[in-house]
């Protein structure tokens, strides 16, 4: 008998009450490896195959991880349970940038099909999770919080799933997706990312969308922030938009926030469009959010930071209730967006509502 089938028999017979160890007979040939409390977790990860389990027992780990193959499941035993915080060494890039989970592949080679699930990234000067380069990546039930920067972040990646996580108390977005944060470049196409069913609190931003094609935001409930979700494109080519933001609650985002080199201070935003062109912003309840900024208010359409205009967008179905200075607000000069059957009291221009 192998190695490996000694090590998938043992990690069988330890937790298999749990079910974290279960297989298909189709899937016998892929091992699961246990990390207890006190082990390391990248040794588990670089003993791994693709499509081979790792899973976490309950406990506090001191370290980063960095991610490269693809097929890989890092399981957690739930977020109140597994905790992965700053270590000491910085015997990966992934620790030496300062970041909890790094999943890494490459535009031509990327990683694939990678699950992060069931566990809390807290405290990293930089990012809870950072992945770039992948393909399929799914992130479910993690706890990202006080992180410095994003608690979970994406670039160059297609198809992403981000579901059932809390991110709250980061830095700046609590979920940040782009097409890349180092170079100029036109919006990707996301192949069909989707955020959804998140909570977010007590972050700059709730989410942050950055020069993106073809993906969902739906269902995520939204509080507390300084902006809620920012849509955000500028003069690149292909634009930012094709997409949806759909049935997510966004309430009371009324933390201030001071501004910075790229944008005024922030308070009170729900839904914010800049530089986006043919989005679809229907089914969300927009509640409470008040403030002074330019971007203030319920649903914004504000011209981008380079001056790119929004460009037919449509606004319907809301239901907006006491945001404040207005419930729907189009800042912009840009042409074709529509407002319809919209539930509000207050539009800039008046006669939106």
């Amino acid at each position: 008998m192998t190695k490996r089938q000694l090590a998938h028999i043992a990690c069988l017979t330890a937790v298999a009450a749990s079910g974290l160890c279960a297989a298909s007979p189709s899937s016998a040939h892929q091992s699961v490896h246990l990390v207890h409390a006190g082990e390391s977790i990248q040794k588990a990860v670089d003993a791994a195959k693709p499509g081979d389990t790792v899973v976490i027992s309950p406990g506090f780990y001191h370290e980063s991880v960095r991610i490269t193959v693809s097929g890989l499941k890092l399981r957690g035993s739930g977020a109140r349970s597994t905790v992965i915080q700053p270590g000491t060494a910085k015997d990966n890039p992934c620790a030496t940038a300062g970041n909890g989970i790094c999943v890494t592949g490459m535009d031509n080679s990327p990683v694939r099909k990678v699950t992060v699930s069931g566990l809390t990234l807290r405290g990293f000067s930089k990012q809870g999770l950072w992945a770039t380069g992948t393909d399929r990546l799914t992130i479910r039930a993690v706890t990202a919080e006080k992180n410095g920067q994003w608690g979970l972040s994406t670039e160059r990646s297609a198809r992403t799933k981000m579901v059932h996580n809390t991110v709250k108390n980061n830095g700046d977005a609590g979920i940040f997706v782009a097409n890349t944060v180092a170079t100029e470049e036109g919006a990707r196409d996301t192949l069909g990312t989707v955020i959804a069913d998140n909570r977010l609190s007590g972050n700059r931003i709730g989410i942050t969308v950055r020069r993106l094609r073809n993906l969902t935001v739906a269902r995520n409930d939204v509080t507390g922030n300084c902006s809620a979700i920012n849509i955000v494109g500028d003069e690149n080519t292909p634009r930012t938009g094709a997409l949806t933001v759909r049935q997510n609650h966004v309430y009371a985002n009324n933390k201030f926030c001071p501004k910075t080199a790229r944008l005024p201070f922030l308070q009170g935003s729900g839904i914010v469009l800049t530089g986006v062109e043919g989005a679809f912003v229907s089914g969300n309840r927009i509640e409470d959010n008040v403030g002074t900024s330019p971007l203030s208010g319920g649903i914004v359409l504000f011209k981008s930071l380079v001056g790119s205009p929004n460009e037919r967008n449509d606004v319907r179905d809301n239901v907006l209730l006491r945001n404040s200075p207005a419930d729907l607000a189009n800042r912009d000069t840009g042409q074709g967006n529509t407002f319809r059957n919209n539930s509000c009291t207050i539009s800039e221009p008046a006669g939106m509502c």
